[in-house]
């Protein structure tokens, strides 16, 4: 059987243009300049402010949701751009859970310049879905002011919500399944919230499952390539963001 999104609310055609006429849920859109790094990178966000009660996503949703998509396309001197996820929050859909932000999200990313002697000129073209009783794809286009002298706190403040790196490793199994692999991994503590991701790939990935004890929190999570078949997954390639009452962290890897 071959899998594909099932989209928990029905998505409505809709475009949005930043500071001209905006998608349903979407109250404004911008690049926060930022600042300049010691060693030249740009420091920098894109800001998205949400009307009451709507939602956007993460970069991996889950089972229902649509993943932001960014082209860096129209900017100028830039070499490669690292984009810093705060950690996301569980959104009801249907009767499973997504992944997302209410509000307002604020995402930074540092920017390279590929002449570090010259500025980093930033536009970005922005793909992503906006729900609250329907679910809308829109699209931004934005392009960034010249950087500020000094940081901007609202950076500042979104980078302290970024999962920090952490050297646990949870113990996992990864199994064939009919149309790819599945992955069961478990941690020795209850969780609020997990997602397990596949680093550098295009296979789709579904939500992750968890099951809560006092003492032990399993995630279980399916992978499907698009050829819909088993295929050779490494252990270290997989990434884990966790959540619990002690903060969010991401761990690269698992014990087998």
């Amino acid at each position: 059987m071959i899998r594909s999104l099932s989209f928990a609310c029905l998505f409505l055609s809709a475009t949005a243009l930043a500071a001209e006429s905006p998608s349903p849920g979407l109250a404004d859109a911008r690049i926060l300049p930022g600042w300049i790094l010691s060693d030249g990178s740009r420091m920098g966000a894109i800001e998205f402010r949400l009307q009451p009660g709507w939602k956007t996503y993460w970069r991996n949703p889950g089972d229902s949701g649509l993943p932001p998509t960014f082209d860096w396309s129209g900017s100028a001197n830039l070499a490669d751009l690292t984009l810093h996820w705060p950690a996301p929050e569980a959104i009801p859909s249907g009767d499973g859970v997504a992944l997302g932000y209410h509000d307002r999200l604020v995402l930074p990313f540092t920017a390279r310049p590929a002449d570090p002697v010259q500025p980093v000129d930033l536009a970005v073209s922005v793909d992503f879905g906006l729900c609250k009783d329907i679910c809308v794809p829109a699209h931004v286009t934005l392009t960034a002011s010249p950087p500020a002298d000094a940081a901007d706190p609202a950076i500042l403040s979104a980078m302290e919500t970024v999962p920090g790196p952490a050297t646990e490793q949870p113990a996992c199994t990864v199994a064939a399944i009919e149309d790819g692999m599945r992955v069961t991994a478990t941690l020795p503590r209850p969780l609020t919230l997990a997602a397990v991701e596949l680093a550098d790939s295009d296979v789709w990935t579904s939500g992750t499952q968890m099951r809560v004890t006092p003492d032990m929190t399993t995630l279980v999570t399916d992978f499907v390539p698009p050829e819909a078949a088993p295929f050779d997954l490494s252990h270290d390639r997989l990434v884990f963001t966790v959540i619990d009452d002690a903060g969010a962290v991401e761990m690269r890897g698992c014990a087998g």
